[in-house]
Parts: structure tokens; sequence; C-alpha cells
């Protein structure tokens, strides 16, 4: 059972990860131009800072619309789910009703 465990919250982990690093890099190449200098320009700190609150916004936003989503998409999985089941299950008789009589 503690192998089960692990696995979602590591790839939660590697997903969160992929996301900021990605998220780093956009930043730093848009931001930064100047590599002479051990510090950050004032200019170069608060243009980090937008687009770092940019991105976060825009993923609060996105999670948001799935997390909104996520109960019509397992409602539709399950109806279809139904569905399939109920017709899968009128042709397995028939088949073993035709196949009596032979």
């Amino acid at each position: 059972t503690g192998v089960s465990v692990w696995p979602r919250p590591l790839s939660q982990l590697r997903d969160f990860l992929l996301v900021y690093n990605r998220m780093t890099e956009l930043c730093f190449r848009h931001c930064v131009c100047n590599l002479n200098y051990r510090l950050l320009t004032g200019r170069e700190e608060s243009c980090l800072d937008a687009c770092a609150g940019k991105l976060v916004h825009a993923n609060h936003r996105l999670m948001s619309a799935y997390v909104a989503l996520v109960p019509a998409l397992m409602q539709r999985r399950a109806s279809d789910y139904g569905a399939s089941t109920v017709l899968a299950a009128p042709s397995s008789t028939q088949e073993g009703s035709s196949a009596a009589p032979d």
C-alpha cells in the first residue's frame, strides 16, 4: 500500500517544478538583459516581479477553470461508461441466444 501513495504526490511535485522552472526561465529571458553585474537592476527586478505575477495569476485562473470543469467531465465519463456497458450487454445476450439453437 505504501507504493500506491507516493506516485501521485511525486507527480504533482514534478508538475509544479516543471511549471516553476518554465516560468523562471521565461521571465529571466524576458527581463534580464545584462549579466555583467552580480545584482539585478531595479528595472530588471520590477520586470521579474510583474512577469512572475502575471504568470501566477494566469495559472490560478486556469486551475480554477479546470476545477470547475472536472465534475462535468467526470459525470460525462460516467454516463459514457454506463452507456457502453448497456450497449455491450444486449449484444452478448443476443450472441448467447443465437449460439444455443445450433
